[in-house]
């Protein structure tokens, strides 16, 4: 199986312009950009899918020729999928142009405070973790068990079997 250099490369620009693209402000060139990675996905499906045969069921049991049936199915879930963003998309620029003749997204008083606050330096960050105090989210500090109990089935009334306790053995 050889595959087409030019073809992977014509993928490898699509992929990164629909990102660059889809970086920008605009809403028309996010649509212009997802378009472009639509397409790349269905070359890369086309690369995946190698040296094309006849149809997946027909022959005459021989595997080389043979397609695989799985990147044809992916292909076509990609160009649905690529359509319905694009109408939504769409759908999304026109309200845009409705309501403010423009569509460009523009920063919002939340998006200048993330900024803000991002140019802020880490000792004032610390002293706001400080000020917090010592709670902590995401780690058990100091604690030898977890904080999970598992219940057995003798924690609880009317059932009986063999199964650990948190209780001890009765």
């Amino acid at each position: 199986m050889r595959v087409s250099a030019v073809l992977i490369a014509v993928m490898a620009v699509l992929f990164a312009c629909g990102v660059y693209a889809m970086l920008e402000r605009s809403l028309t060139r996010v649509l212009i950009g997802f378009l472009l990675l639509g397409n790349a996905a269905n070359l890369l499906l086309l690369v995946i899918m190698g040296f094309p045969g006849t149809a997946p069921f027909f022959g005459s049991g021989d595997s080389d020729t043979f397609s695989d049936p799985l990147p044809q199915a992916l292909m076509l879930t990609a160009i649905v999928i690529t359509f319905a963003v694009s109408a939504f998309l769409l759908a999304l620029i026109y309200r845009s142009w409705q309501l403010g003749q423009a569509d460009t997204v523009t920063d919002d008083e939340e998006d200048i405070a993330i900024r803000e606050r991002g140019a802020e330096s880490d000792e004032s960050m610390e002293d706001e973790i400080a000020e917090a105090g010592d709670y902590t989210a995401t780690d058990f500090v100091d604690v030898d068990t977890s904080p999970l109990t598992v219940l057995g089935s003798r924690d609880l009334p009317g059932i009986r079997d063999d199964a650990p306790t948190d209780r001890g053995p009765r």
